[in-house]
């Protein structure tokens, strides 16, 4: 029987790197012959073009991913203006229902081994007046992965995100440093910071998080960004034992 492996790709902030980690992932999957397809279930700034509305996120994606899915699959919700979801929602008379995207990522897992679903902005950004991106998080139940865009701030970002994953129910998978300041100062010095922080479980008194996170990888600083570059930098063999143990488990 295929288990259906997958994870969900969050942010300390918008404009860290999640799009192109999750490329990066995308491709160590395809290293390790796994059919993987990808989702944005929410993407906001499009420009028409060949007859479509294309988002430079999704589609990056689509190069990244080794299964295609159909766009009202992959991106139920792309809205042309770059705006905040709820936002760009209200103003074009539409509401962004959480069980569509979860309908959608159902159908996602019977096209491919491993979906990586890439959120929205951080994680918990409003979606309407009463839920967020981490309520959709929630509602699809997957493994997350923080991708830590390494610029000033990004400790206290970090350490609050992984504390709101946790406080969800939902489990941490693994953390990537992205390091998308190449004029950082000490930025070896602050990945070592958040890398005691995430092997030991209780560090940091009642913030502390109750289990060991790996470290994924370090990505560099890459211009141009080329995400099959930066795969190499990323270990997803964590990321994999962790959905076979969870789907084994079902």
């Amino acid at each position: 029987m295929t288990i259906h492996r997958g994870l969900f790709v969050t942010g300390t902030d918008t404009e860290i790197g999640k799009t192109f980690v999750s490329a990066a992932l995308l491709h160590a999957l395809r290293g390790f012959g796994i059919r993987a397809a990808a989702m944005k279930p929410i993407a906001a700034g499009a420009e028409w073009r060949d007859d479509a509305w294309h988002n430079d996120d999704v589609d990056a994606l689509c190069e990244a991913a080794s299964v295609a899915l159909p766009p009202e699959i992959m991106t139920p919700y792309l809205f042309p203006t770059p705006a905040a979801p709820h936002l760009v929602a209200a103003r074009e008379g539409a509401s962004i229902d959480i069980s569509r995207i979860v309908a959608c990522h159902e159908q996602a897992q019977q096209q491919a081994e491993f979906v990586v679903v890439e959120g929205v902005g951080g994680f918990r950004v409003p979606l309407d007046d009463r839920v967020d991106t981490a309520d959709m998080a929630v509602a699809l139940g997957l493994p997350v992965v923080l991708v830590v865009g390494m610029r000033l701030g990004c400790l206290s970002h970090a350490l609050l995100t992984a504390e709101a994953i946790v406080a969800r129910g939902l489990t941490l998978a693994g953390w990537v440093a992205n390091r998308i300041d190449p004029a950082l100062t000490l930025a070896d010095e602050n990945i070592d910071t958040l890398r005691r922080r995430f092997a030991t479980p209780g560090l940091g008194g009642a913030g502390g998080l109750p289990y060991a996170v790996p470290m994924l990888g370090i990505v560099p600083f890459l211009k141009p960004a080329d995400p099959r570059i930066a795969a190499a930098s990323l270990d997803v063999a964590p990321l994999l034992a962790l959905s076979d143990r969870e789907g084994k488990s079902r």
